[in-house]
């Protein structure tokens, strides 16, 4: 099956993908898939188009092309010189926008438009728009995935729509933020809000603005793409119940916590169904024994309250840029099987 990728943003994640590609090119020839990357699209790192294709080694430096002043005309134009017979697949890796999920919502809306399949990292499209977005990738015959977009390459969307039929999610709970849990972490130990943050930042975690982990927005973006997946909820970040976040006075509530046997975690949480469901992010005292108050550094976990099969709790002990290109891969394979599902139906 010859695929023809698109991919706008062009940040770690989507370089990792790139070479990823060629890591597992291997495993993409015994399922039938060959894959290649013609475009690659960039607001302000320009650009590159290739029909024939465009690999790792070509993507590694400077991208020569202008920069790209609508993603979405990129991606029409570049999908326009694509034979009707390829599968076409818009990579979707634009950063997050906490206020209203653009331009991420137009590409990807572009990219259904163009025929292609999308897979997106961005948590933006599914905390803002995921209803309208999943109806016209129905309506196109095409899928929507986004695997990467909330604990990087742990399969928390796949497990449920997957493997879990006739499960119903009453609610979740979780620690979705890498940045504040190494904080806290930290904080618990002795080390102040400053230095905990700046070893964030030197290890590329965390952004030279920090507010979107710092203030919980993130987590609150999490919060809201689970609920409106598994919650059949129609929340945007702006309706979320209650937002917390961490500053330098939480390292003596984190300290006191561990000092009591607890631990301080910053908890995201959803509850009830459809236009009941709310989402909160809270700072939480956590006795021992809770599976979120085992967390150290950068993992993350996350807990769903189901019926009928119980609490069900995944963890991810190590996250990172290169699980979240994972998932983007692992949504591509599963893209593959649709396509050639859909021959056989």
């Amino acid at each position: 099956m010859k695929m023809s990728l698109v991919i706008v943003g062009y940040g770690q994640v989507a370089r990792r993908f790139v070479t990823l590609l060629d890591e597992s090119r291997a495993s993409l020839t015994d399922r039938g898939i060959d894959p290649i990357v013609i475009g690659v699209g960039t607001r302000h790192h320009g650009s590159l188009f290739d029909p024939s294709g465009l690999n790792a080694e070509r993507l590694s430096g400077t991208l020569t092309g202008p920069n790209v002043e609508s993603g979405a005309a990129f991606i029409s134009e570049a999908f326009a010189r694509v034979p009707a017979p390829v599968t076409r697949v818009l990579i979707e890796t634009t950063t997050l926008n906490v206020e209203s999920g653009e331009p991420a919502i137009s590409h990807i809306r572009a990219g259904l438009a163009a025929g292609a399949h999308v897979i997106t990292a961005n948590k933006g499209p599914v905390a803002f728009a995921y209803r309208v977005l999943t109806d016209e990738a129905r309506a196109a015959g095409r899928a929507f995935l986004f695997e990467g977009s909330v604990m990087d390459g742990i399969p928390i969307f796949n497990l449920v729509r997957e493997t879990m039929p006739a499960v119903s999610v009453l609610g979740f709970r979780g620690v979705v933020n890498s940045t504040t849990n190494y904080m806290l972490t930290s904080m618990e130990n002795g080390v102040s809000y400053d230095d905990a943050l700046k070893e964030m930042q030197r290890a590329g975690v965390a952004e030279a603005d920090p507010s979107h982990d710092v203030e919980g927005w993130d987590a609150a973006v999490k919060a809201v793409a689970l609920a409106n997946v598994l919650l059949e909820a129609r929340l945007t970040p702006r309706t979320v119940a209650f937002r917390e976040g961490i500053n330098a006075a939480t390292a003596t509530r984190a300290t006191a916590a561990r000092k009591a046997g607890q631990r301080l975690k910053l908890v995201a949480s959803g509850a009830g169904r459809g236009n009941q469901a709310s989402v909160s992010v809270r700072l939480e005292e956590l006795d021992s024994s809770d599976p979120l108050a085992i967390l150290d550094g950068q993992s993350n976990a996350l807990e769903l309250d189901t019926v009928p099969l119980g609490r069900i709790v995944i963890t991810q002990r190590d996250g990172g840029m290169e699980k979240t290109a994972y998932a983007l891969l692992a949504d591509l394979f599963a893209i593959a099987d649709r396509v050639e599902a859909s021959k056989h139906s």
